[in-house]
């Protein structure tokens, strides 16, 4: 059995921007990927890329080092981009090594069993992400066996999917994103809708990113928002062909069919619910509060105010009820769930939605364990790549110290 002094768990940006920090401050430490550095980005669809500009890619020691900062990497350079970060400062990544147990070392650190070797430590670090777990709705038992039905994180490529119709299920960015891609792929598409936020890509001159920045929309802590925000949908808008608008409202001028969100499935026939206009007026709400931010971000730093336009009126035909013969797929992309007590032994140091209770990073309940990554941890930005480096520095000045 190996000592060290602390083990990370997962190398994406998070365990990287943890490992980083270690390094700088002197702890002692080792990376544990289940597959390659991304693993979890590799994972994503063919023709993914990032949501939000290329600059605002900020890991601690290694900010985007390409040419094109107002694109949005795709993923393929994604990875690579993680790559380079790890070789810039030599990670001690060990790749395509899996846990099969941790426990407490009885009081003093963990135990860290793998299938390549243990480990002994004083600290642990889960930079694993906090939505490991994909949901399905209520009713997804419903739908006909026959029916491909597939996370996520199973789908690859729209001709990868079998002939048919495509019914998507959640309106979040990724399903919006692959409603997109499906439509221009020649298929026909229903999104059964929830709640989103959306705004335009660009205004005043710069991308919704820069404002969502400088007006402190991401910085916003964790402990002013409400526990259910962890779970809202992000802001719907695209990366795709250089950055474009990503609506419900630009989804049906293209053609997909939108309903309200899926009930079940009977004698072949999804039903939805009426709530189509409900989901709409939501979306549309937390569009004029971004307004409002962004109006009062231009008068503080005494730039001329945007030109954002009220959102157009809206009224897609309703629908409840859909045939399923001509269907090819289903695509659940209403998001995902923390899974961390179906590996940890430490049911108590998580809350009833399973994200950790914690205290700038650090566990409030289990001495030594600690998170990076994880969707609002700290603050509203941080599990994206502009502020999981803020949180992991804050991590490990708190390993390093103790």
């Amino acid at each position: 059995m190996e000592r060290i002094d602390t083990v990370v768990i997962g190398a994406g940006q998070a365990g990287l921007a943890i490992s980083h920090e270690l390094t700088e401050r002197g702890v002692d430490h080792v990376v544990i990927e289940k597959g390659n550095i991304g693993q979890s980005w590799r994972d994503r669809w063919q023709s993914f890329c990032l949501v939000a500009p290329n600059w605002s890619v900020l890991l601690p020691g290694f900010p985007y080092d390409g040419d094109d900062p107002d694109g949005f990497m795709p993923r393929d350079e994604i990875v690579a981009y993680l790559e380079r970060y790890a070789a810039s400062f030599g990670a001690p990544v060990r790749t395509n090594t899996s846990i099969t147990a941790i426990r407490a070392d009885n009081g003093s650190g963990f135990v860290i069993n793998t299938d390549k070797g243990d480990w002994k430590s004083g600290n642990l670090v889960l930079a694993t992400g906090a939505y490991q777990k994909p949901v399905r709705p209520r009713g997804a038992d419903t739908l006909p066996a026959s029916l491909l039905q597939l996370n996520l994180n199973d789908y690859h490529s729209e001709p990868a999917l079998p002939e048919g119709d495509i019914l998507i299920i959640g309106s979040g960015q990724s399903g919006c994103q692959l409603a997109e891609e499906l439509r221009l792929a020649g298929r026909r598409v229903v999104l059964a809708c929830g709640r989103a936020p959306w705004t335009y890509r660009r205004f005043g001159g710069r991308d919704a990113f820069w404002w969502f920045l400088e007006s402190g929309f991401l910085d916003a802590p964790s402990k002013e928002l409400p526990p259910e925000a962890r779970l809202f949908a992000n802001v719907l808008t695209s990366g795709h062909g250089g950055g474009r608008d990503l609506t419900l409202r630009t989804l049906h001028g293209i053609g997909v069919e939108l309903t309200g969100h899926f009930t079940g499935a009977e004698g072949g026939t999804a039903t939805f619910a009426d709530d189509l206009s409900d989901s709409i007026a939501w979306g549309d709400a937390r569009y004029e509060q971004l307004r409002e931010l962004v109006a009062k971000t231009a008068e503080k730093l005494g730039l001329e105010q945007p030109a954002l336009p009220d959102p157009e009126p809206f009224a897609p035909e309703k629908r409840t009820a859909i045939d399923l013969d001509s269907f090819g797929a289903v695509l659940f992309t209403g998001g995902f769930r923390p899974d961390f007590t179906s590996w940890l032994p430490w049911p108590e140091a998580f809350d009833a939605d399973g994200f950790p209770l914690q205290e700038d990073g650090t566990s409030r309940v289990v001495d030594g364990l600690h998170f990076v990554g994880i969707h609002f941890l700290r603050k509203r930005k941080s599990a994206l790549l502009c502020g999981v480096g803020e949180d992991a520095g804050v991590v490990a000045t708190s390993i390093a110290r103790h």
